[in-house]
């Protein structure tokens, strides 16, 4: 590998393209010709003496060593970017990127989204995530930031808790537990509950609970994604357990359940994205902002 003959330029290109994995797209984006992007990608992977990137079928996957080449060149960038702010050469223009679920996103993160955005627009990018897809796109550079609830902590990134939350059950007002201070699994035996699809953690971890309570129940539906599992419960279909940072809509309630676990949010990153004073401010406002709502929440349910 000849270190000193690769190009700022190609490492840019190759940091667009392992955003995208498409090569139309990434062309599109840095406004050149596919074949000109193919060229470069091609002369960057002669440079460092390793294939980049495969095709199998008919995606784009990068290889282990595209993986380092992308996670290297997505710093080489920030550097870069954060070196001429200081020499106020050109301001930084790359968005801070931030990975998270619809969960995280609808009621963890949004009102520091929309202080940023209204404060800064264009600050921020958002890529929307599972939480594997979360830590996934933080260990590659494709994410400076990500937020997710976590019941493993990785040793390999810095995790910082977010905010704290207790399970709650949400049910429609008129529901036979509504009117409860707390409930226990026992007291949703027999219930019919919206639950996510089988493989998905939170459905495992609920049945696993439901079993240890010896608390019969059944499912009302099969829901992807919070926003469907409540739009069910406002329809009546059924009940459903969710964390208690849910704002219930009109016509539900929430109530803790006390023999679950609570659920804690975490922000993840790599040990030297700090060192970007925009990623350590917005973690900053993520803490503030969780915070404070998880005391609001804490009062209103005392």
């Amino acid at each position: 590998m000849d270190g000193a003959r690769i190009s700022s330029d190609a490492l840019s290109a190759f940091a667009i393209f392992a955003d995208h994995l498409n090569l139309t797209r990434a062309a599109a984006e840095l406004r050149i010709s596919q074949p000109a992007l193919h060229a470069k990608l091609a002369t960057l992977a002669r440079q460092v003496g390793r294939p980049l990137y495969n095709r199998v079928g008919r995606r784009l996957v990068l290889t282990p060593d595209g993986e380092a080449v992308a996670r290297f060149a997505r710093d080489h960038d920030d550097r870069l970017g954060r070196f001429l702010e200081e020499l106020r050469v050109t301001p930084t223009t790359r968005p801070i990127v931030l990975a998270a679920g619809h969960a995280a996103y609808m009621h963890v993160l949004a009102n520091v989204i929309r202080t940023t955005l209204a404060e800064r627009p264009g600050s921020l990018r958002l890529l929307h995530t599972h939480r594997h897809q979360m830590l996934a796109a933080v260990r590659t550079g494709r994410a400076h930031l990500g937020v997710s609830a976590l019941d493993v902590l990785p040793d390999d990134l810095v995790v910082t808790p977010v905010a704290t939350y207790p399970q709650v059950l949400l049910a429609p007002a008129t529901h036979r537990l509504a009117g409860r201070h707390s409930v226990t699994l026992a007291d949703l035996g027999g219930e019919e509950l919206v639950v996510p699809p089988p493989s998905r953690p939170f459905r495992v971890n609920l049945e696993r609970a439901m079993r240890a309570a010896k608390a019969p129940w059944r499912v009302a539906v099969e829901a992807e994604g919070w926003p469907l599992t409540i739009h069910f419960v406002e329809l009546g279909v059924g009940v459903t357990v969710v964390s208690g940072c849910v704002t219930p809509a009109p016509g539900l309630v929430t109530v803790p359940v006390t023999d679950l676990p609570d659920v804690t949010y975490y922000a993840a990153h790599r040990p030297t994205m700090l060192d970007d004073p925009r990623v350590a401010d917005l973690l900053d406002a993520i803490r503030a902002s969780a915070h404070i709502k998880a005391g609001v929440l804490k009062k209103l349910r005392a």
